[in-house]
């Protein structure tokens, strides 16, 4: 099959940033499934993970990367129960294995959802990743109920993948006041259009939701750069609220500031249960089948914005340049 990946990290305008290479394709076992995929996504883990995992070495073959795809089930293993050959599917793959960036992959089906029947494989291929990780958070780290209906959360950076999604479930499914964060025009349209209630500037952002109204917030969803925003995220918290963020820092969270208002603070990293291979692994399953549900009626909708056609180096290396900028709104897709 053909894939594309890279032997060592490299700055994206290096021509061997990524490479096109020919491997063999996998027999599938246990729970997994062989997928021939049809589209992916790009993420920001992805330029992350190319820019670190592979410094001051050369591998000896090339890492494939990619955790975003929808496509056809080609064959199944021994243990599979879930799907069967032919099934549509789109996932978001186990950060520890071989990723979506080439022709056919090997995944396990407790993390596998049925690709909603109403999105093209480009649609589909842009939801995986940002839904878990949104859904996680709200319902799994935040424990939003039904009780926290009409209460606030503040999205920071409300405009990117992860955002754009958080917006739509909080806003439509967990009944939430949505305030997100952007600073540019085609932004702020942008998290309106996905159901913001106010959308506030992130450059002044305390005194933008003092005066769009809020003293408090109950939760707060950061999607950016937690350390950056820390001072922020302490002084907006309502005494009692919880935070939960995705951005992850290289320097420790002074999480002393939360102390006077005993709040809470939680990370949500969509691996984790695929890393560790906990008792709840399925529930990913699960999370992928009620979002395809919800996209199939037109309650969740895709945030795709952008496909570029064809699996090749190059269009990787454009990908992954235009994540790096910090520019991009809602999805890039690749489509096969």
């Amino acid at each position: 099959m053909k894939a594309v990946g890279f032997k060592t990290s490299l700055p994206i305008n290096n021509p061997d940033s990524f490479i096109d290479f020919e491997t063999g394709i996998l027999s599938p076992s246990g729970y997994g499934l062989l997928v021939k995929i049809k589209a992916i996504s790009v993420n920001p883990v992805d330029f992350k993970i190319r820019q670190n995992s592979a410094k001051d070495t050369v591998l000896d073959t090339p890492k494939i990367i990619g955790w975003d795809a929808a496509g056809i089930v080609e064959s199944v293993g021994d243990k599979v129960t879930l799907f069967k050959k032919g099934d549509e599917v789109f996932y978001a793959g186990d950060i520890n294995k071989p990723g979506c960036n080439a022709e056919y992959q090997l995944i396990d089906e407790r993390i596998v959802g049925r690709k909603p029947s109403r999105l093209s494989y480009p649609q589909a291929a842009a939801m995986p990743l940002t839904t878990l990780t949104a859904w996680e958070a709200i319902f799994d780290r935040l424990r939003i109920h039904e009780k926290d209906r009409g209460k606030s959360i503040l999205i920071i950076g409300g405009a990117g993948g992860v955002g754009s999604i958080a917006i739509q479930i909080a806003k439509r499914i967990a009944g939430l006041k949505v305030i997100a964060t952007a600073s540019r025009p085609q932004t702020v349209e942008w998290c309106k259009q996905q159901g913001a209630d106010i959308v506030v500037n992130h450059k002044d952002l305390v005194n933008e939701v003092r005066r769009a109204g809020l003293q408090y917030i109950d939760f707060i969803f950061d999607c950016a750069d937690v350390n950056f925003y820390w001072e922020a995220i302490a002084d907006l918290i309502k005494p009692q609220g919880h935070i939960v963020s995705i951005t992850g820092s290289g320097t420790m969270v002074a999480l002393n500031k939360l102390k006077s208002k005993s709040a809470s603070f939680s990370w949500e990293f969509m691996y984790t249960r695929s890393a560790f291979q906990t008792e709840d692994m399925s529930n990913q399953h699960q999370i992928l089948n009620k979002a395809a549900e919800l996209l199939d009626k037109d309650v969740l909708q895709s945030t795709l914005v952008q496909t570029i056609q064809g699996l090749s180096a190059d269009n990787l290396k454009k990908a992954h340049e235009q994540l790096e900028s910090g520019t991009t709104i809602g999805k890039l897709v690749i489509e096969l």
